[in-house]
């Protein structure tokens, strides 16, 4: 699909398939999504633009590259969210962060938002959204929407799983924004779950199932 990346790194896949399964545990689960961010997120900042600089090692003057001062702001919908940064964070400890909390109403599956905290700098930021699934896509689109409305201009979504609707969705309003996952399945259920999915990421991360 055009502007989507499926991150097909034998580590992530070897994790996606271990957190799929419902036997793990809470703990389990946690930890294997904040891996998996870790590992995406050297995906989604592959094309970081690089300037050259000057360093000394203990035996010699030497040029070398670094980040090109490219401000990141990671903003992960919650709750699951927050774990999948965690990992990033782990790599990129300096990044700001942004929090964006919204839940789909069970019956019409909209996305309801009920919090909101960002940088006032949002446009000089590169945005990267944190969503663990993306299913209907309308918590993805949501949340783009708002960072939007905050002004952000350079936006990407990082997600562990997706349905092939959701994709289409997210892609067709949103079409500036690329998108990186681990795996497309099938489709979503009549509960607008990805089948064959690994449930609620939500409950699965913090035990509320």
């Amino acid at each position: 699909m055009e502007g989507v990346t499926i991150v097909d790194h034998p580590l992530v896949q070897h994790k996606l398939t271990l957190i799929r399964d419902k036997t793990i545990s809470t703990k389990s689960f946690r930890e294997l999504l904040k891996e998996i961010g870790m590992l995406l997120c050297y995906e989604v900042t592959r094309d970081l633009p690089l300037t050259d600089v000057e360093v000394e090692t203990p035996l010699a003057r030497m040029h070398s590259a670094k980040i090109a001062g490219k401000k990141l702001v990671f903003v992960p919908v919650l709750r699951a969210g927050v774990t999948f940064v965690d990992g990033m964070l782990d790599l990129v400890p300096t990044a700001r962060v942004a929090h964006i909390g919204l839940y789909r109403e069970p019956q019409t599956f909209v996305a309801v938002e009920y919090f909101f905290k960002s940088p006032s700098d949002l446009h000089e930021r590169l945005a990267i959204v944190v969503s663990p699934v993306l299913a209907t896509a309308n918590t993805a689109v949501a949340a783009v929407d708002r960072l939007k409305e905050r002004g952000a201009k350079d936006i990407r979504l990082v997600c562990l799983l997706a349905a092939p609707e959701g994709v289409e969705r997210f892609r067709g309003l949103h079409p500036d924004v690329r998108v990186w996952t681990a795996g497309i399945d099938e489709g979503l259920d009549a509960n607008a779950f990805i089948l064959p999915g690994l449930g609620d990421a939500g409950d699965r991360a913090y035990g509320t199932r």
